[in-house]
């Protein structure tokens, strides 16, 4: 298994897309989770993340300039009792109301596709952390096109049980950048997380996605003895000259 530190990671590619890493502090101490945009035309640019209680949203820049926002405005954070969902759509509410209903995660994602964004039909990401007698576990899940073809949904879930501290996962929604967008292939990357505080974790991250590229980033740190969490968002905000 092939495991690579942050910088290493999110400099291999020009655009991942849409990002979500999770994983257990080195310290063994706080569930960690991020989750970035990135975007290429301008209405995926005009995108900033906004907090909202314990949940985040995003919301636009510039609403004059909002083409079309079903894909682009929705919960990517929300907080459901001892469960934080993290998502790259409005499948964040799926989740949340299906699970509060006694379903489980995987049952909540069975109701959903990938985006109807023809033709690079984007993968649904998902993940979920789950706190349980002062510890931690977590899945994943990504819902994506049949090798591009619309007609087809693969779903594919990972879960992670006494997850190591120090190491994440991460699921983005593009293998890299093209023309159609190739989904992302094979299992969530491994990554090593370094012993640093939330605030040295986020400048890590933002200022190793592409500059030219990357939009909005969150980040949260959960205490996993607590419950108790600290957040912090990174706005890149566009503007046409």
């Amino acid at each position: 298994m092939e495991i690579k530190s942050l910088e290493c990671e999110l400099n291999s590619l020009p655009y991942h897309g849409r990002g979500i890493i999770i994983g257990k502090s080195a310290d063994g101490k706080k569930a960690v989770t991020a989750y970035f945009i990135m975007g290429r035309s301008v209405n995926s640019r005009n995108r900033v993340f906004v907090a909202e209680g314990d949940a985040m949203r995003t919301k636009a820049f510039d609403e004059s300039k909002m083409t079309d926002p079903h894909l682009i405005i929705y919960y990517p954070v929300r907080v459901l009792g001892n469960k934080t969902i993290v998502t790259n759509g409005d499948q964040t509410d799926t989740i949340y109301e299906l699970m509060d209903k006694q379903m489980t995660f995987e049952q909540a994602l069975r109701t959903r596709e990938f985006e109807d964004d023809a033709p690079n039909y984007t993968p649904r990401i998902s993940g979920i952390i789950r706190l349980e007698n002062g510890d931690m576990n977590y899945a994943m899940s990504i819902l994506k096109s049949a090798d591009g073809d619309g007609s087809s949904c693969q779903r594919y879930n990972f879960a992670y049980s006494n997850p190591l501290a120090g190491k994440a996962k991460f699921i983005h929604t593009y293998k890299c950048d093209g023309n159609p967008l190739p989904s992302f292939e094979g299992e969530p990357k491994t990554l090593k997380l370094p012993n640093v505080d939330i605030d040295t974790m986020t400048d890590i991250i933002w200022k190793n996605l592409n500059e030219d590229n990357k939009v909005s980033l969150f980040v949260r740190y959960i205490d996993l003895a607590t419950g108790e969490f600290e957040s912090r968002i990174v706005n890149k905000m566009y503007k046409e000259n």
